[in-house]
């Protein structure tokens, strides 16, 4: 469903019922047009503000980025000016036992939260009605079950403890099924058959 960000009102400029006790009704319906015009030149004048303020925070986080994506390109590019692949020699076992590559690049979180809300739509939902009081109801539910938020994010919080910890029996199932075990170490005369035993017979 497609959400409409910034709208122009009046929408309809001629559309509204005349007051009473009017002697010209042209001129009156030609004023409130005019007024309905100017109402509607106000808001695009609204938008338009807010739609350059957006491209300017848009042009000034791009150039932070492009900045630090220019110090990250010297940095990496002394770098690689420094390393001669002739004269140090780097072996498999020690690429192995090195620590894997992490980067320290912060991703965003929270895209869509009440901060990210632009402006109009902000405005939107503060001229939405209010949702109606269902909680007063909650008392009377006969399925013992509770609509508060709170228990809601506490049963949130027990699937996802239990789903962890099987996720850690998993994995501890896994490691001890690929670790080798000392109990099953052969002995020196594992596999030799009762012909092949010494005895004092022979």
């Amino acid at each position: 469903m497609p959400l409409v960000k910034r709208t122009i009102e009046p929408k309809h400029l001629c559309r509204g019922a005349l007051p009473d006790g009017v002697t010209n009704e042209l001129e009156c319906v030609t004023n409130s047009t005019l007024a309905a015009i100017i109402k509607q030149l106000g808001g695009l004048s609204r938008h338009a503000e807010d739609i350059f303020g957006e491209l300017f925070n848009e042009a000034n986080s791009f150039y932070m980025r492009m900045n630090s994506l220019q110090e990250r390109v010297d940095l990496l590019a002394v770098k690689v000016t420094q390393l001669d692949s002739t004269v140090e020699e780097v072996s498999l076992q020690d690429i192995n036992m090195r620590k894997a590559f992490k980067s320290s690049t912060i991703q965003d979180q929270q895209v869509v939260s009440r901060n990210s809300i632009p402006n109009p739509v902000m405005e939107m939902y503060q001229r939405c009605d209010k949702p109606p009081p269902l909680n007063i109801l909650t008392p009377y539910r006969d399925d013992k079950k509770d609509g508060n938020i709170s228990f809601i994010l506490r049963e949130v919080k027990k699937v996802r403890k239990a789903h962890n910890r099987r996720q850690e029996w998993n994995m501890m199932a896994y490691d001890k099924e690929f670790r080798p075990d000392t109990r099953l170490t052969p002995s020196p005369y594992h596999g030799m058959s009762s012909e092949g035993s010494l005895s004092p017979d022979r």
